[in-house]
């Protein structure tokens, strides 16, 4: 008597392609399967991404907006265009100058001893080791203070004197010798910044080049200063941060300006015609190729200035003190650290310019530099 449940034999001959039970599993056709799995997971990010974006340009909108309402119509080249441009040079210059202190510790020790360190690593490597990360921060403070207040003078002054410097030579001679302007105005905002930080950089550069450092802050660092040498030994530094900072502004700013200029030319239509992103993307492009002529420029005399606060002896004439350093060093060693502050300046330079422009758009100034002239069509 056959049983009641098939056997395996005819379960296995049931399934097989050539029964006449058998029925295969439908199967997508390709044009319409995912090839990758991972590209929807991409899709979905990128998304993501936008919305986030959008989210955040639409936040900043409304905080540039309140802000806009809050100070009111600014004029331009009034009191409160002036005030405004200042505390942009505080932003600009207090916040980029500490972030890299780590680079600037390493570039003012190689200054003083080139044999010191090899390179950037093994002197963070060894400072860290020894100091911890508080040591590769040693100078922060009156870096933080000095440059802020120098930044403050060096855009709130160069906006003033660029204006009054225009207005003295007329509309037409103010456009046909724009880089003169640009140079004078830069250099005269230069010459009143660097009174004001000059105390603060003879501080930090004797903390940064003394192991361990001379002074543990930067109050007591100046009161250290001024009980041993009296105030004038917070400026023994001057004349040559002077001749630094002076020659490094003037192209900073000129450079600067010419630069963005040529941007916006070789683009086209106006830099009108560009948001508020592309326009702060040229900011740091142009701050950043005209940080490298800035360090350039201005390499040998910062050199000068590390040397000075460190091993200018008391009562020592200034002219004696460069002549005696000069022997030691030589016109070579006026060169040491030159590419850690190439990478410096020009990142520096470049974020601060960056800072400035979103600082004035966001209070709904225009951005420094040219390009909003129309273009002439080409034949």
């Amino acid at each position: 008597m056959p049983g009641l449940f098939p056997n395996q034999s005819t379960i296995y001959n049931t399934f097989l392609p050539t029964s006449p039970f058998y029925k295969p599993a439908p199967v997508e056709h390709p044009q319409k399967r995912p090839i990758f799995s991972s590209w929807s997971s991409a899709d979905e990010v990128k998304q993501k991404a936008e919305q986030v974006a959008a989210d955040a340009a639409k936040q900043y909108e409304k905080a540039s907006n309140k802000a806009q309402a809050k100070v009111g119509g600014i004029e331009l080249y009034s009191a409160k265009y002036y005030a405004v441009c200042t505390f942009g040079g505080i932003l600009a210059c207090g916040i980029t100058h500490t972030a890299v202190t780590p680079l600037d510790l390493v570039k003012c020790r190689r200054q003083v001893d080139s044999k010191m360190y090899k390179g950037n690593f093994e002197a963070w490597g060894k400072i860290g080791r020894a100091e911890g990360i508080r040591g590769i921060f040693t100078g922060w403070g009156p870096t933080f203070v000095g440059y802020s207040v120098q930044g403050a003078g060096k855009y709130g002054f160069y906006e003033y004197f660029k204006h009054l410097y225009s207005e003295m030579v007329g509309e037409e001679n103010a456009v046909k010798y724009k880089t003169f302007v640009y140079l004078a105005g830069s250099a005269s905002a230069e010459f009143i910044a660097d009174i004001g930080l000059c105390p603060f950089e003879s501080v930090k550069v004797r903390m940064q080049t003394t192991i361990p450092p001379e002074f543990s802050g930067t109050v007591q660092g100046v009161n250290s200063v001024i009980s041993k040498e009296g105030v004038g030994g917070l400026y023994k530094g001057l004349y040559p941060l002077w001749g630094r900072q002076i020659p490094y502004t003037m192209m900073k700013f000129a450079s600067f300006e010419n630069i963005v200029a040529a941007i916006y030319n070789y683009m086209p239509g106006t830099k009108d015609d560009y948001g508020k992103g592309a326009q702060t993307a040229v900011a740091f492009s142009g701050g950043y190729l005209a940080g490298i002529l800035c360090a350039i420029v201005s390499h040998p005399a910062d050199v000068m200035v590390s040397k000075l606060n460190a091993n200018r002896q008391q009562g020592e004439a200034f002219g004696a003190a460069m002549g005696r350093i000069y022997k030691d060093i030589g016109f070579s060693g006026l060169w040491n650290g030159l590419p850690v502050r190439i990478v410096m300046i020009g990142t520096l330079t470049g974020l601060q310019w960056m800072i400035y422009d979103s600082f004035k758009i966001f209070v709904g100034l225009p951005t420094t530099g040219g390009g909003g002239e129309k273009k002439e069509a080409k034949a």
